[in-house]
């Protein structure tokens, strides 16, 4: 059979586009070589809990037209992400807010905690490295307590040796405001996002343990949402990546850490973060599941996550974005396909507008 369009990968992307070009007349088919759809983004019930497989996922958006488009086929519920930073033993609220600064030095009204920050500061002309960048933009306490260690973990380098681009800007709120996002929208699919995958994907045809091999299934076009890297065969070098492993226990006790998300900012404890995932959707199992994220050196094989934006990766990315602009028949999206990080929102806004465009 010859397909309109092989979708190479059933994330939020592929299914995305899924939808709309079936929607559009299209034959449309998906395979991934999982043996689940919805990508990084599945959730998997245990002890009745929606349990983020590979990580924690929350949705949030300031663009309505996604918001909408995504309420047709699940409900959010009113989640706000809250994370707690746990330092030494000692617990910090997140993002750096009025909670923070009264937590780090007994401020009380915003003019303190601006005076007590530009106290901290350290100023460099140009900074060399993320140490340098923090210390300006943060000072010593807020670097050395909340944002060293944890980034040394999650990029497995010193922050000498990580380039200062890697933090352009930090976060104030001198407000008394543990809400993460800025966003208008934001919550959690009622049910786990692979519920949300699965209505999207309804009536498409869907194959699971399948590996992409090129001119196997005919197709008159392919949305490749795999490592760009990988399709080339990586004949011209591998792109970096950071990737994650985790540890997950069920616990026979109702609430373990009272939080959806602490993270572990020192080198005392080797995981970044302890996720409680039933905390996402105020669960009431008399169990709880926790895991232990750890961030994790890449290699083929594994599971890429992050893509290492820095300035050797990108250039060879563009010499792979060249190699793509001649495959006239397939095109790169997701945040592997375009080796760009996304957020979930801005994801599902890439790929409504590429079908508009093929449609």
């Amino acid at each position: 059979m010859m397909y309109d369009y092989l979708i190479v990968g059933a994330g939020i992307f592929g299914a995305v586009c899924a939808r709309e070009l079936t929607d559009a007349g299209k034959k449309c088919l998906v395979i991934d070589q999982r043996n689940h759809i919805a990508g990084n983004i599945y959730t998997e019930n245990i002890e009745g809990i929606s349990v983020h497989k590979y990580g924690a996922h929350i949705f949030h958006t300031n663009i309505k037209p996604v918001w909408d488009y995504l309420n047709r086929f699940t409900e959010f519920n009113n989640y706000v992400n809250s994370p707690v930073a746990n330092f030494h033993g000692k617990l910090y609220n997140l993002p750096f807010n009025m909670n923070t600064f009264y937590q780090l030095w007994g401020v009380i009204t915003p003019e303190q905690a601006l005076a007590k920050l530009e106290e901290q500061r350290v100023h460099f002309d140009e900074p060399k490295n993320l140490e340098e960048q923090a210390l300006s933009l943060a000072g010593r306490d807020i670097y050395e307590t909340l944002i060293k260690e944890y980034t040394e973990k999650q990029w497995g380098r010193k922050c000498t040796e990580l380039p200062a681009f890697i933090i352009k800007r930090l976060p104030f709120r001198f407000r008394f405001d543990n809400n993460y996002f800025n966003d208008r929208y934001q919550g959690i699919p009622v049910g786990g996002y692979t519920a949300m995958i699965e209505k999207i994907l309804d009536g498409v045809e869907v194959k699971l343990n399948t590996k992409f091999v090129k001119g196997e299934i005919p197709a008159k076009k392919i949305i490749y949402t795999g490592p760009v890297d990988g399709y080339f065969d990586y004949k011209i070098g591998e792109l970096e990546y950071r990737s994650l492993k985790f540890e997950n226990e069920t616990l026979d006790c109702e609430n373990y850490q009272g939080n959806a998300v602490v993270n572990y900012t020192s080198h005392d404890e080797p995981f970044t973060r302890i996720i409680e995932h039933k905390h996402f959707e105020f669960g009431t199992s008399p169990k709880t599941v926790v895991t232990r994220e750890y961030s994790a050196t890449w290699s083929k094989g594994d599971e890429p996550y992050y893509p290492v934006n820095d300035e050797k990766n990108n250039t060879l990315y563009a010499k792979y974005e060249e190699l793509a602009k001649q495959e006239s028949n397939v095109i790169f999206g997701g945040r592997l396909g375009q080796y760009r990080y996304f957020d979930m929102d801005k994801v599902t806004e890439l790929a409504l507008e590429l079908t508009k465009r093929e449609i």
